[in-house]
């Protein structure tokens, strides 16, 4: 599995950087736009939609808040909704500690998880554009974020397959440890120092950039484990098969839904 995980990796990583670093941001926009919608048809799947209209509809619902965002772009809809999306992840490690909140295959609870994709990806996706579209390095920037995603995941792995004993919430994802949040943070902290210096950064700036870089990281995780807690409420390992050792894109994309607002609002804050 490690070997297959490896080769689609290798395959999806460049891709995913040339479209950061090569496409303008209306194009760049349009084909995000598509890559969270086929996501979040994977997580209406996920939650129980069983009717294809209604999955279909949650999905236009998406695009069609995404087109609005675009549309009035300039009047500050990218930052409230990446705002909103910032505050959902705030609340969402509430969801977290109760395992059985929504777990019913009741039509209520579906509306609740249908509403929590859509926060989980219109922010996101607003939050991408934001970044691409800057004024100053705006592809760099989100470029970075995708990369501290991955090198979390990457620290996470090793130090966890070494170090793990104790798991992180075992009845949610049994695969993760807390030595294995300790090798992401570890491990995200020295490429932010890197990244940061290279950037620019110095002084209280670079410390900023490293906090809000860590803080990211939890998030993500966050991100990643809310998705494990829907699939455990779903009895179902992956949100999709599209990508062979990754499963769907949504499986995919879970860590970056959470870290991309939390980031870009971190750093609008901070003003870095």
């Amino acid at each position: 599995m490690l070997k297959q995980r490896i080769i689609t990796a290798l395959v999806l990583a460049p891709i995913a950087v040339a479209a950061v670093l090569l496409l303008d941001t209306p194009i760049f926009a349009l084909c995000l736009g598509g890559v969270f919608a086929l996501g979040l048809l994977e997580w209406s799947r996920l939650i129980g939609m069983r009717l294809v209209a209604l999955r279909l509809a949650l999905v236009a619902v998406a695009i069609a808040l995404m087109g609005l965002v675009w549309q009035y772009r300039d009047r500050n809809t990218l930052e409230i909704a990446l705002g909103a999306g910032a505050i959902w992840w705030m609340l969402a490690p509430l969801w977290l500690t109760n395992f059985n909140f929504a777990s019913e295959p009741r039509k209520r609870w579906l509306s609740v998880k249908a509403g929590a994709g859509l926060l989980a990806t219109v922010p996101a996706w607003s939050a991408a554009i934001l970044l691409h579209g800057g004024p100053e390095r705006g592809p760099m920037w989100l470029l970075f974020v995708v990369l501290l995603v991955w090198c979390a995941d990457v620290g996470a792995y090793f130090a966890g397959r070494k170090f793990g004993r104790t798991k992180l919430a075992p009845r949610i994802s049994p695969g993760k440890t807390i030595a294995g949040v300790y090798g992401a943070l570890a491990a995200c902290a020295v490429f932010a120092l890197i990244a940061g210096w290279w950037l620019d950064s110095t002084g209280w700036g670079l410390a900023t950039f490293v906090v809000l870089s860590l803080v990211t990281v939890l998030f993500s995780i966050v991100g990643d484990l809310f998705e494990s807690l829907i699939k455990r409420h779903s009895n179902l390992k992956d949100s999709g098969t599209i990508f062979p050792g990754h499963g769907g894109v949504f499986d995919r994309l879970d860590s970056l839904f959470a870290a991309l607002p939390v980031f870009t609002a971190g750093k609008l804050l901070a003003g870095l």
